[in-house]
């Protein structure tokens, strides 16, 4: 009955939104193309030609979300202060400081041999819809209407920026430097959990370490943070009454970005009870509205793939074409480093390299700014990279080398070359060009084959880790970069299976360390996936759906053992004895998963209380799980002069917190402290705006909240924070063996467009773990199509 009314409700949309929505002249097409959207808001694209696909992807992009576009585009291009004032300036510096600035021809051409075209043509299908929209302005989204701000036209070098992407370590690489310059190069090591090898992390001598302590990435994270609006963007008649009880709304706490994950694998037939070869990837990312990803289907001659990626970038990056299937996850690449220079006393625009004084290269900008007058700009560079800070007192600058400004350092366009990848070798070839992020591209076919190539464009760092600051005097540079196909990769290994979430997955044997990063996810996410895998055999797509949103916590397996001894009575006992006959699954409707992860999170917090020294704090934000669980597991002097005594009053004290603030945040009653609680662990979706409209709007914009469960260590990721702030928004599972059998997931929904009926159908669906399947053959597809549209060109 849902569905019928689901139905019924998008064909009304779309019967009221267009008076001729089967046929609309879209000038700059070459021929006819053809647009099904089925019932889940996925649009179909029919082309007879590469040119008018693109276009046509760019322009059905457009319209599903066009402020998220302009927001990107702003973003892009450095103009966010033209319409939110002197606040964005220093993201717009930054901005314009990273910009890839080389030869745009060598640039799109590196993503695909017709790049070119194929970029250019998206980006005039974007502006295709914009033109169209600007001639009924009424009729753009909320979004506009509340900022009073219009649409951009779009150019290539908006697709091919790099201020989204997953670009390195340089905060984490600061963070240790300064950590290193207070506490000492044994002490950081023994509180961070480096590996697979022992990282050199000692400061050279001739740095000055106090001048670590500056805000010398300022302008490198201004231009990275996500844009905030205030009060004063808001147009008067969207204005939130209760404006002050908005922005008093608890930020929520700053995630560890190595539990931001991934999962990814692919099965044998040998494993498998059909016999097909099976690709399974749930990229996480930040959950928002609209969503991070976005599904399309593209088909034209020489193209048949479907599949999800971001919506500004043309192409599929996780999905299938009629020959295989791939997907991806984080493998972990060091490709920045902070330099520090000498400058000259006389001349700041020099900087000491090899013994002489070299001139940085300088590029003037102006920036407009809302309010105020433009600004211009100075932007410096050295042989390095952009100048992000210096101290002119101190005769002090700082650059960052960026491996991602080298030609082909745009995240994800590369999956243009890996979408007509008809096989291995193939799929094996397109990912030399994957520069960015570094990822695990792992690949299944319909000939049983299943491989995995690790991609990104690594530096060879021969005498330094690149895991603290070094000195830019030519002392530690790079030896060039290493081929991507001499990182780690497999085919067809023995067990019949490859997975990965990243956790190291380095064999022991490889031999290019000094291109390998040292920072790593806690393993207990990839542990858990190898290890339903390899006890799987006849194992079916139910598994494989089973297995994404897997919540068994292998902390807890390993940590709620030693609660068993601990001498406590009263309600604490009742509750420690509930976890004692548990299963160690963090199920949404589970009042033991609720203590146990009440627990588990005082335990990670009083060891950063018990083991972080004075001084430290800030610097070591948070001590890696693994590090917690290993200690707790073999106790040490740390726990005093008998170990498994301090050990054990450790483990009551947290788990006494954890009672505590249960009974604080959901009552006193331990029936009612189910996991899922709407003030414990829950998905609301805020819209960039959600915060300073008033409550009309508002209810229009956020979604939510709806319980859900897992935490940053169940393969069903949902992140540390009891608002779930990260995790996979959108899941794919394919049998290569039934392209029409691929199912996915991808809340709240394909559109950005509140009005839309695309905006929030799937939010409800992907909270509570639920799939839609990904139809492939046309005869499926029009089984479920929704609306058929005709984009046709104009005559002239």
């Amino acid at each position: 009955m849902r569905t019928f009314l689901f139905l019924l409700i998008t064909l009304l949309f779309f019967s009221c939104t267009s008076s001729d929505h089967d046929k609309l002249i879209v000038p700059g097409l070459k021929e006819p193309v053809e647009l099904v959207r089925d019932e889940w808001g996925i649009n179909h694209i029919y082309a007879n030609n590469q040119h008018d696909l693109f276009f046509a992807q760019g322009y059905a992009a457009a319209k599903d979300r066009l402020f998220q576009f302009e927001i990107w585009r702003r973003q892009a291009t450095g103009t966010v202060a033209e319409i939110l004032g002197e606040r964005e300036l220093k993201r717009d510096i930054g901005t314009r400081l990273f910009k890839y600035r080389g030869d745009m021809t060598q640039e799109m051409n590196h993503y695909h041999n017709d790049g070119t075209e194929i970029i250019t043509a998206y980006t005039n299908g974007v502006n295709a819809y914009i033109e169209e929209i600007l001639k009924t302005p009424e009729q753009l989204p909320v979004e506009f209407k509340i900022l009073n701000i219009r649409p951009g036209k779009w150019t290539p070098d908006v697709v091919i920026s790099r201020h989204q992407g997953l670009l390195g370590n340089i905060e984490e690489e600061l963070q240790i430097g300064r950590a290193v310059a207070k506490l000492g190069s044994a002490t950081v090591k023994d509180l961070s959990w480096f590996h697979p090898k022992d990282p050199l992390i000692d400061l050279d001598p001739a740095m000055d370490k106090e001048l670590l302590f500056q805000d010398i990435l300022e302008l490198y994270k201004a231009y990275r943070k996500p844009v905030a609006f205030q009060e004063s963007d808001v147009q008067e008649a969207y204005k939130s009454m209760a404006y002050e009880t908005a922005m008093l709304t608890p930020k929520m706490a700053k995630e560890d970005p190595r539990s931001i994950g991934s999962n990814n694998w692919v099965v044998s037939g040998k494993l498998m009870a059909d016999g097909n070869t099976y690709m399974a990837n749930d990229p996480h990312r930040t959950i928002a509205v609209p969503s991070l990803r976005y599904m399309t289907h593209l088909v034209a001659p020489g193209w048949n793939v479907i599949g999800g990626g971001e919506p500004e970038i043309p192409g599929i990056s996780i999905g299938h074409n009629e020959y295989g299937s791939w997907g991806l996850t984080v493998f972990e690449t060091d490709g920045e480093d902070l330099y520090v220079y000498e400058l000259n006393p006389e001349n700041p625009n020099q900087y000491k390299y090899k013994g002489q004084w070299e001139d940085m290269a300088v590029i003037s900008e102006t920036i407009k700014v809302k309010g105020q007058k433009e600004v211009k700009i100075d932007l410096k560079y050295t042989r390095h990279g952009p100048v992000v800070f210096s101290d002119e007192n101190k005769n002090t600058a700082y650059a960052v080398r960026c491996a991602w400004l080298e030609p082909g350092g745009s995240p994800y366009l590369a999956s243009l070359r890996m979408d007509q990848a008809k096989t291995w070798e193939e799929f094996k070839e397109a990912c030399n060009y994957s520069h960015i992020p570094g990822e695990n591209m792992i690949w299944a076919d319909k000939k049983g084959n299943i491989g995995w190539q690790a991609v990104g464009i690594a530096p060879i760092r021969n005498n330094f880790s690149g895991m603290v600051p070094v000195p830019g005097d030519g002392r530690y540079e790079w030896d060039g970069y290493l081929p991507i196909d001499q990182k780690p990769n497999a085919l067809n290994p023995a067990n019949g299976f490859i997975a990965t979430a990243n956790q190291s997955v380095t064999p022991d044997n490889y031999e290019h360390w000094n291109a390998i990063g040292f920072s790593w996810a806690d393993p207990y996410r990839g542990d858990r996936v190898n290890e339903v895998l390899a006890s799987g055999t006849n194992m079916t797509m139910e598994d494989m759906k089973n297995l994404q949103v897997d919540y068994l916590s292998i902390p807890a397996r390993t940590l709620v053992p030693l609660l068993a001894v601990l001498p406590i009575g009263g309600k604490t006992k009742e509750a420690r004895d509930k976890l004692l006959q548990w299963d160690y699954r963090l199920e949404a409707s589970s009042v033991e998963a609720a203590i146990y992860v009440a627990f588990e999170n005082e335990l990670r917090k009083l060891a950063n209380e018990s083991f972080i020294p004075m001084g430290g704090e800030g610097l070591i934000d948070n001590i890696q799980m693994k590090k917690v669980v290993d200690w707790v597991v073999n106790p040490d002097s740390r726990f005093g002069g008998n170990p498994v005594s301090g050990r054990n009053l450790f483990l009551l004290k947290a788990f006494n917190e954890g009672i505590a603030y249960l009974e604080t945040t959901l009552g006193d009653d331990m029936a009612q402290w189910q996991y899922g609680h709407e003030k414990f662990k829950h998905t609301y979706m805020a819209h960039a705006l959600g915060g300073v409209v008033n409550e009309e709007i508002k209810a229009k914009l956020d979604l939510g909240p709806l319980p859900r469960g897992g935490n940053s260590f169940t393969p069903g990721s949902t992140g540390a924070n009891n608002r779930q702030s990260s995790g996979a928004s959108f899941r794919m599972i394919v049998n290569t063996g039934d392209w029409d059998g691929a199912l996915a997931t991808n809340g709240p929904g394909q559109s950005g467009d509140p009005e839309s009926p695309f905006y929030r159908n799937l939010f409800e669906p992907w909270a509570k773990d639920q799939y839609f399947p990904v139809f492939y053959s046309r005869s499926k597809i029009d089984s479920v199509a929704v609306s058929k549209t005709s984009l046709e060109p104009s005559d002239k």
